[in-house]
């Protein structure tokens, strides 16, 4: 039998087939030549904004972006266009994230879905934030939108455990940001349990926005993750008001884990009315449901 010298490439095709047997130091080559040739279709500042974003976490607003590389946030517009057609980044409401493996489930999909909807309903719940205020936000994706909004008010009490959030409204107009401890989920741009829950009982809120996966008419709402149902019923306990933020195609979905009491909720912000049964549960928890309705221009 003779064997054929393979090229490069095809060495790394071979590498790829031969899946979990392939030693360590195999996917390391893998890993280090595809950044390189990720690298080389990159123009040096679309490389310094990945960079930024990486030092950032992963993700950042464009403001900030701007003020760490010192050009205009329109050039970082420009650059975060380039590179999310170049799929090297996620372009998203106010920012980017860095595309990855997880991104079919991450929270970088999550917030490039139903934006429009998303922002409407941000909009209507800043209308009832007012200066000076304590709050909780959540790692929600519609709650990250909120946080966008709010930038708008100042002297703020902000209590959170996202990332997103705190980017958003730290060191800006005289806010005064609490960041929750506790175990780091990467996938929710977020922390949760124990020490975050022990740390929010510490406050007094006026107001807590919620997000959650769904809604039933039977238990409320509901979440994927028991410690995000944890962390919501915590905040729950500890706020005056509690706005859940809700776009319409979480209605027909279905989750394993309950959130706060219904009747702990003081409305529903949401883009379209929800069925008859949920909109009739609502109604019996007094729940108000509040319709951020689309205009003209969306």
């Amino acid at each position: 039998m003779v064997l054929k010298p393979m090229g490069r490439n095809a060495q790394r095709e071979e590498l790829v087939k031969r899946g979990p047997s392939v030693p360590n130091w195999a996917h390391r080559q893998i890993k280090r030549e595809h950044l390189l040739s990720e690298s080389l279709s990159l123009s040096h500042r679309e490389m310094e904004l990945v960079d930024a974003l990486r030092r950032l976490g992963g993700s950042a607003r464009s403001a900030e972006l701007a003020k760490m590389l010192d050009v205009s946030e329109e050039t970082v517009r420009r650059t975060i266009k380039a590179l999310n057609k170049a799929g090297a980044v996620q372009r998203v409401h106010g920012g980017a994230f860095l595309a990855g493996p997880q991104s079919a489930t991450s929270f970088a999909r999550r917030i490039s879905e139903n934006q429009k909807e998303k922002a409407r309903i941000a909009a209507r719940i800043a209308e009832h934030v007012r200066d000076g205020m304590a709050l909780f936000l959540d790692v929600g994706s519609t709650t990250a939108f909120v946080a966008e909004k709010l930038r708008q008010k100042s002297g703020l009490i902000v209590v959170t455990n996202s990332f997103v959030a705190a980017q958003s409204l730290a060191n800006h107009n005289g806010n005064r940001l609490h960041f929750l401890g506790g175990e780091m989920h990467s996938n929710e741009r977020g922390t949760f349990g124990f020490v975050a829950e022990q740390q929010l009982r510490r406050f007094a809120l006026d107001m807590a926005i919620l997000s959650a996966d769904a809604v039933s008419a039977k238990q409320g709402v509901l979440y994927h993750s028991a410690e995000e149902a944890q962390l919501a019923c915590v905040a729950a306990e500890c706020a005056q008001q509690v706005a859940m933020a809700m776009v319409h195609p979480k209605f027909s979905e279905t989750a394993p884990h309950c959130g706060p009491e219904p009747r702990k909720i003081t409305a529903l912000f949401t883009d379209q009315e929800p069925g008859k049964k949920i909109s009739a549960a609502l109604t019996a928890w007094g729940v108000k449901i509040d319709v951020a309705r689309s205009g003209k221009g969306d």
